[in-house]
């Protein structure tokens, strides 16, 4: 479908995000890890309840909202699929990081998610994270390593991926309804998105 150009209305209610996809079909060079301490654990067959805890923690600010509107069938079935690998970021005795690769399609790997707490933010465990995911994925006999990103993420997502090997190939739109309306998430997140208490 093509959209018109110009101006197109969003319905009260719902929210519109640009998508970038990105993708890398080679290895890349890693970047330097920055100093520090900081261990990956891998989390087998993940409690729904503590990826919940976590996914929330991470990307409650940035509205991910995705994988809480999901049924409890629907997340286990990817986050305990034997075919996607789930990690937490661990620093001191706390897990302030989530990875998970997700290799459901033959030859491929999605980084279908990589977050930090606000705290950890610009304090160098997101480039040592994705250090440990591109290793990780690239591990495997994969020939194409995506990932995708909104203008809902931190302002500095696109360019990180980038600057770790990823290549933009495709933007999209996405409308859904606000979770900040029904319940999804806090009313008070995500005031970088229209707000939901303010009239139009």
């Amino acid at each position: 479908m093509i959209l018109p150009g110009g101006y197109s209305d969003v319905p009260a209610g719902r929210i519109a995000a640009v998508v970038t996809h990105l993708e890398m079909t080679e290895r890349p060079a890693l970047r330097r890890d920055p100093p520090g301490t900081r261990t990956l654990r891998r989390v087998e067959a993940p409690d729904l309840d503590w990826y919940r805890d976590l996914y929330r923690r991470i990307g409650e600010q940035w509205l991910w909202f995705s994988r809480i509107r999901m049924s409890d069938a629907e997340l286990a079935a990817i986050v305990q699929s034997p075919s996607v690998e789930v990690y937490a970021l661990v620093l001191g005795a706390r897990e302030e990081g989530l990875l998970e690769l997700d290799f459901r399609n033959p030859g491929q790997c999605e980084l279908a998610l990589l977050g930090l707490t606000a705290q950890r933010i610009g304090s160098g465990a997101g480039r040592w994270l994705m250090n440990r995911a591109l290793e990780r994925a690239w591990s495997q006999t994969v020939v194409r390593v995506g990932v995708h990103t909104c203008t809902f993420d931190h302002p500095a997502a696109l360019a990180f991926y980038q600057r770790s090997g990823f290549r933009p190939f495709r933007r999209q739109i996405e409308v859904a309804a606000d979770p900040r309306l029904d319940g999804t998430t806090p009313r008070q997140v995500a005031r970088h998105v229209d707000d939901p208490d303010r009239p139009i």
